[in-house]
């Protein structure tokens, strides 16, 4: 059942991580107006991406190539989006060419990375990732270094993912996919006090889902701690009832 928790894990690191571009909210003063144009429709693709609909976004970043072929973060969406569509060619076309026109595009090189290690190619998704954390000005560090864990975890190199982790909660200690993931490597090496720690501290701020959950139960089972068991245990019955975990814990295999 670890495995599969693990397993599940690993997809919902891959798919939180992803890097949109910075909003722009007015046009810089030497800004033309088909830069401009570019943002705008850009930041309008990265929205409708980040909610699905993938259609829609795709249309709006045609319409910000059209107003500026040049513009990166553009092609940067682009990546995010056909990566979504099952379209991987595409997709490493457009990351590639939105750092062939800003090489220090932080969001963009973790998205590339992000990409790579979605691809199995865990090695260079790690040295993207962390090339895009030489920039000192990347806003967001915390996730390229939470993309480096999990990809280092996919090649089931644990104390290197661990390193990765740990560096994320460094830069933000409330970084709730780290704290997740450090709960269950814990877990994996027998550190149940560790453990129970960090997916305490992931519980305080995220919404728990029935992997957290069943994770929960095992945690305290292998701690001794009986009301903190059957407390994650009900939690799994009364909230994912139909989940494979509850039904694992049902049958007694969890």
């Amino acid at each position: 059942m670890r495995s599969g928790i693990l397993a599940g894990l690993a997809a919902f690191l891959l798919c939180a991580c992803a890097s949109p571009p910075p909003v722009q909210h007015a046009p810089e003063p030497v800004q033309t107006a088909s830069r401009y144009r570019a943002q705008i429709h850009t930041q309008l693709g990265a929205g409708y991406y980040s909610r699905g609909q993938l259609g829609v976004a795709l249309e709006e970043l045609k319409v910000a190539l059209a107003a500026d072929p040049n513009y990166g973060p553009a092609y940067n969406v682009l990546g995010l989006v056909y990566a979504a569509l099952g379209e991987p060619t595409l997709a490493e076309q457009n990351f590639l060419r939105a750092l062939a026109l800003d090489p220090n595009d932080s969001e963009a090189r973790n998205n590339y990375g992000l990409f790579l290690c979605q691809r199995n190619r865990q090695e260079e998704g790690i040295g993207q990732l962390l090339q895009a954390l030489r920039n000192p000005l990347y806003r967001t560090p915390e996730l390229a270094y939470v993309n480096a864990g999990n990809c280092a975890q996919q090649t089931g190199d644990r104390k290197r993912a661990q390193e990765f982790f740990e560096k994320a909660l460094q830069i933000q200690p409330s970084q709730p996919q780290a704290l997740r993931a450090m709960a269950e490597i814990a877990y994996g090496d027998g550190r149940f006090d560790e453990a129970h720690a960090h997916l305490a501290r992931y519980m305080q701020i995220a919404q728990p889902d029935a992997e957290s959950l069943a994770l929960g139960v095992q945690i305290e089972r292998r701690r001794g701690d009986r009301q903190a068991e059957a407390s994650y245990a009900a939690q799994l019955r009364n909230r994912f009832p139909q989940s494979k975990e509850a039904q694992a814990l049902e049958s007694g295999d969890l």
